[in-house]
């Protein structure tokens, strides 16, 4: 691609604007590296120098990632938005309504992203898959368990609030560890955020 881009990586945690600027700095096609970590620093750095592609975490901080993306594209009207997150996900239709071209996860391999920063820069949309599901449905009461361990409440509550046993609990919670693929209760509240079950 002939074009040369600016780039404006939004995003909270200093250690990620670091990563990319490591990134995109040898790139050819990129012109400069322009980063920020909170919305009022993006809205003035987008505002300032009119970036090509934003790439834009689902959060900053207390923002919302889709709602700043309108912002940025009322200072910089020409600015391409490419959404990206750790730990959730968004839609192709959610992040177009929010107008976004595309979303890459983290997770996803470094020269992934790159060209997708790349794609949305040349008008392009990029959307990474959404998160597998499940190995089989998760049951209701699977899903009401599900609910409440990501609320903080121990099995004992969780007992009392569904007028169970701790023993049937215990069942739902294995069941369901076992259909989210997870050891623990920490990465199924993770990995259910993750594909949407706790909305």
């Amino acid at each position: 691609m002939e074009r040369s881009l600016r780039v404006l990586v939004v995003d909270p945690h200093e250690v990620v604007l670091l990563g990319f600027e490591a990134l995109l700095a040898g790139s050819g096609w990129v012109e400069r590296v322009l980063t920020a970590s909170s919305g009022d620093s993006a809205r003035a750095v987008a505002a300032r120098d009119e970036p090509h592609v934003a790439v834009v975490d689902l959060a900053i901080g207390e923002e919302s990632g889709p709602a700043l993306s309108g912002d940025l594209q009322r200072v910089s009207p020409t600015t391409q938005v490419l959404f990206m997150s750790g730990t959730g996900w968004i839609s192709p239709r959610a992040a177009r309504a929010a107008g976004g071209c595309g979303f890459v996860s983290k997770d996803q391999p470094a020269a992934e992203i790159v060209a997708a920063i790349q794609a949305v820069g040349s008008g392009r949309t990029v959307f990474a898959a959404a998160p597998e599901a499940p190995r089989s449905a998760l049951t209701p009461r699977e899903r009401q368990v599900l609910g409440l361990l990501a609320g903080g409440d121990t099995n004992r509550e969780i007992a009392e609030r569904l007028h169970l046993s701790a023993h049937t609990v215990k069942e739902h919670t294995s069941g369901l560890y076992r259909k989210l693929g997870v050891r623990n209760r920490a990465e199924a509240v993770q990995r259910a955020e993750r594909l949407g079950l706790t909305a």
